[in-house]
């Protein structure tokens, strides 16, 4: 059975992130004192008294607003609304009871879900000062005191939470689930991919650059099993990095392909291969991860029988130094060949976490110097004694040779690509670790 879903709501600048971030122990959502700046529905696993359930952190609600972003952000917090078993309405007490807050309180009523009335920034122990009665006019029960900066009262707060919670079942197993990071430049259409593969409009998509911000995850299944997507900030040089919020949000992206098992490394058809777009994939290829090169927006480029072909030949040459990185052209808006992309996630996350045994790894290598002889220099012969792999996510290989110096990179290369191509790892970097080893007995 799936956990229930508690959603964080109210307007802009209560505190909804922090209170988030504290109930979860991670810095998932961004924090930053500045209104709006949470846009998407960021979700946490939850546990309080051995109760689990989802918490889904929202947008600030501006029922009034008619600014794009702002509309887009109120849609978000209503389906977070719509789908959630419980409600935790923000509000702070220094500001008091505001119009808005009395606008999203009639909203909650309406929809019929328990909302908990949380009054935040109480950051002083003991009695409530007089001000935090005037919450009792928003005609939600009782309010619970909570500061969620230090922590006070959140207990009291889950507590009430736990109450308006089914009876928990047993949990069923989850099968294995692959993490996949979309990354990639501002604007190449991350958002609208995973919008597409969901079937919902889980992420805020605009054409204004910059307009996610928190690293989203969105849990996916299908005919092809389930997959985490996380949806990330746009990644712009650093020298572009103008404020506080777009820095957290680069470093949520890259913390997205730390915990990623496969990214998918997004590039605009019709801008193509840019300086940028290389460093974004160098970042998951530095990781370890299994890649996976989308071509977006293919439906808008103008093209004839040989147009896929030269440009696959220009970025195979353009990302050369991730020449396992299969090459896909995708369109996040009608949908084009997101089958074969989750079939080729699916392989690089295989390759990824492939182990080889050592016997059937010493074949191979015992083949392939038969095949090519290892190197010499001024007489002497480099001699690969035996190998063995000793980690997955990427596979990596130890060889033990006789002098380091005369393993060349050609044929370190030359011994990977037998490897790659006799178990098929293909979607991900393969690592090769040279220890020396004296060959004299003694």
């Amino acid at each position: 059975m799936a956990k229930p879903i508690v959603a964080i709501v109210g307007r802009p600048n209560v505190g909804k992130s922090t209170l988030f971030n504290k109930i979860v122990g991670r810095r998932l959502s961004i924090v930053e004192d500045t209104p709006g700046v949470t846009r998407d529905r960021i979700f946490g696993d939850a546990e309080w008294c051995g109760r689990k359930f989802s918490l889904v952190d929202t947008g600030g609600i501006e029922p009034a607003s008619k600014d794009v972003i702002l509309s887009q952000m109120r849609e978000q917090a209503q389906i977070a609304i719509d789908s959630a078993t419980a409600i935790i309405l923000v509000t702070d007490i220094r500001s008091g009871i505001t119009a808005t807050d009395s606008d999203v309180a009639a909203m909650l009523l309406k929809s019929g879900v328990p909302v908990v009335l949380c009054v935040n920034k109480c950051d002083s122990l003991g009695e409530p000062p007089p001000e935090f009665y005037e919450f009792y006019n928003l005609g939600l029960g009782d309010p619970v005191m909570v500061s969620s900066v230090h922590g006070h009262g959140t207990g009291d707060l889950l507590d009430r939470v736990c109450e308006l919670l089914p009876e928990q079942e047993e949990d069923e197993e989850e099968g294995d689930v692959i993490k996949v990071a979309v990354i990639g430049k501002p604007n190449v259409g991350k958002s609208s991919l995973v919008n597409k593969v969901a079937g919902e409009n889980r992420c805020i998509v605009s054409d204004i650059a910059g307009t996610t911000r928190d690293a989203v995850d969105t849990t996916i299944q299908n005919e092809h099993g389930t997959f985490t997507f996380i949806d990330t900030a746009g990644l712009r040089r650093k020298s572009k990095v103008e404020d506080a919020i777009e820095h957290y949000s680069n470093l949520r992206a890259e913390m997205a392909v730390k915990r990623a098992d496969v990214c998918l490394i997004l590039i605009d058809a019709q801008v193509g291969f840019t300086e940028q777009d290389s460093k974004v994939a160098g970042i998951a290829h530095e990781e370890g991860k299994g890649c996976v090169i989308c071509v977006n927006k293919w439906d808008a480029v103008e093209k004839d029988d040989k147009t896929m072909q030269e440009m696959r030949e220009k970025l195979t040459n353009d990302f050369s130094f991730m020449s396992y990185a299969p090459i896909l052209f995708i369109s996040a808006k009608t949908g084009q060949r997101l089958d074969r992309m989750f079939e080729l996630i699916k392989l690089a996350a295989h390759s990824n976490a492939m182990r080889v045994t050592t016997g059937t790894l010493n074949d191979i290598l015992a083949q392939a110097t038969a095949r090519v002889q290892p190197p010499t220099d001024k007489g002497r012969r480099l001699k690969i004694f035996y190998m063995t792999q000793a980690s997955t996510c990427p596979p990596t290989f130890v060889c033990f040779v006789n002098d380091h110096e005369l393993f060349h990179y050609s044929y370190q290369r030359y011994l990977v690509n037998r490897i790659r191509d006799t178990f098929g790892l293909e979607g991900t970097p393969v690592r090769l670790i040279i220890r020396e080893r004296s060959d004299n007995k003694e």
